[in-house]
């Protein structure tokens, strides 16, 4: 959905501070036949297709079981302040929702917390549960081993380009690129060929958050080798590498020889935003290292109505370093919705998912989203795999996908990764200077619960 931070499953027009968070018809107290549920509404006031979508549920619901009310409570914030106001709302009975939507890498966070309840009961006797792809299902797993949220979506991360740019610069209309050196040269030969256009764009730095550490350098690092963030045998993270520090020096190299965007740009918080409704629609933009939503923008009264789209542009996979197998990188995010643990209806709150789970509302939802199926049979429907252009590309890259560690101290980590980023995009620090800085921060941020590589 969203530049998704994972997130963003919706892109986000402008950043609001968290004092400004508006949510909608939260209040104390519970009504043991109403359910109430907490979602993330876009700060985009031209995407509300979540809305729309989750009032049709409603019905639905509402019709199935005679007597019961749902109360939809919309947070209209950026993804850091929603989360902070859902946990808010989580921590008092008085407050907490029935249901709430979790960003997986936030989840394991919330469940430490004890903000959240497992499903394990409850999964157990649902058919539909065995039609999850096990990738998906263990998004939404604890290191207790339960399972605490049941994911409705999930995006994957490619290239995409620019196909009338590429013609002009002489490069292939049907570019697959086997290493990092032929994506690095392409935006070279754009770069000398065809003036005034932004060869390649990676996102990076603080401002972005986890769209560039995530969808930038996640992308580059899981290319470099097995668990190169986290080690989950041995159960610690793994220092700044080899793997580590080539992926910074990709970093470096796109910015040092100013194949990427300015960088006074590429730090903007809102980059993912210019990326979609500017660069890319008015061909300003060559490549671009993004997500499987991107689409969403461009179609269905998006930000950015531009019917060409899908003829100008194409994707390619992302290629591991040396073109070393699988050959195909990606990186997956999705969110999930999960019970809190003071939840005073977590049977209706089920029922509810229940209902918004059926096949035909899982892949309404898979389309008007632009989410990736993470279900056997919504990823086979006919209305899924016509949905938009690349639908089949990005599902396929599923097999080769990786998540992000789904653990309590992960944001902290991730807020490493863009701090390192940024030095080496600015050039305030050679690639192997930043890894070893984020060394020392690691450390302290796991309690020494480090491994080399």
């Amino acid at each position: 959905m969203p530049v998704r931070p994972t997130a963003p499953l919706i892109l986000v027009a402008a950043a609001l501070a968290a004092g400004s968070l508006t949510a909608c018809g939260s209040g104390s107290g519970s009504d043991p036949d109403t359910v109430k549920i907490v979602y993330n509404r876009s700060t985009d006031n031209k995407i509300r297709f979540k809305d729309t979508y989750l009032e049709s549920v409603k019905q639905q619901f509402e019709k199935a079981h005679p007597g019961k009310k749902v109360q939809l409570i919309p947070v209209q914030a950026p993804d850091n302040d929603y989360a902070t106001k859902a946990q808010q709302m989580m921590r008092s009975p008085k407050t907490a929702p029935d249901l709430v939507y979790e960003d997986t890498f936030r989840i394991n966070a919330d469940i430490k917390a004890g903000y959240l309840r497992p499903l394990d009961d409850y999964l157990a006797k649902w058919d539909t549960w065995d039609r999850f792809v096990d990738s998906a299902k263990s998004a939404a797993k604890a290191e207790d081993g339960s399972t605490y949220g049941v994911p409705d979506g999930t995006d994957t991360r490619g290239l995409w380009f620019n196909k009338k740019i590429f013609a002009q610069a002489g490069l292939p209309a049907d570019w697959r690129p086997r290493n990092w050196d032929e994506v690095l040269d392409a935006a070279r030969t754009v770069k000398a060929k065809v003036p005034g256009v932004i060869p390649l764009n990676v996102y990076t730095g603080k401002g972005p958050g986890e769209a560039a550490v995530m969808q930038g350098f996640e992308m580059l690092l899981y290319g470099t080798g097995e668990d190169p963030l986290y080690d989950p045998s041995a159960r610690k993270w793994v220092t700044g590498g080899q793997g580590f520090r080539d992926a910074l020096e990709f970093v470096g190299t796109v910015y040092g020889e100013k194949l990427g965007p300015d960088v006074s740009d590429a730090l903007d918080p809102n980059i993912g935003t210019r990326v979609a409704t500017e660069w890319f629609p008015e061909g300003k933009l060559a490549i671009s290292l993004d997500g499987s939503w991107m689409g969403q923008n461009w179609i269905n009264e998006g930000p950015k109505e531009w019917p060409e789209w899908s003829t100008d542009l194409a994707q390619a996979p992302m290629p591991t370093r040396d073109g070393q197998a699988p050959g195909t990188v990606s990186m997956s995010g999705g969110w999930a919705w999960a019970i809190p643990q003071k939840a005073k209806n977590p049977d209706l709150a089920w029922e509810f998912i229940k209902t918004q789970q059926t096949r035909d509302n899982a892949v309404e939802w898979d389309v008007v989203g632009a989410q990736i199926a993470v279900r056997e049979d919504v990823a086979a429907d006919p209305r899924y795999l016509t949905s938009m252009p690349g639908i089949e590309f990005f599902t396929g890259l599923v097999e080769y996908t990786h998540y992000r560690p789904a653990l309590p101290v992960y944001p902290q980590v991730s807020t490493a990764i863009g701090e390192a980023m940024e030095k080496v995009t600015t050039g305030d620090a050679s690639a192997a200077e930043a890894a070893k800085e984020y060394d020392e921060q690691l450390g302290t941020i796991t309690d020494g619960a480090v491994v080399a590589k």
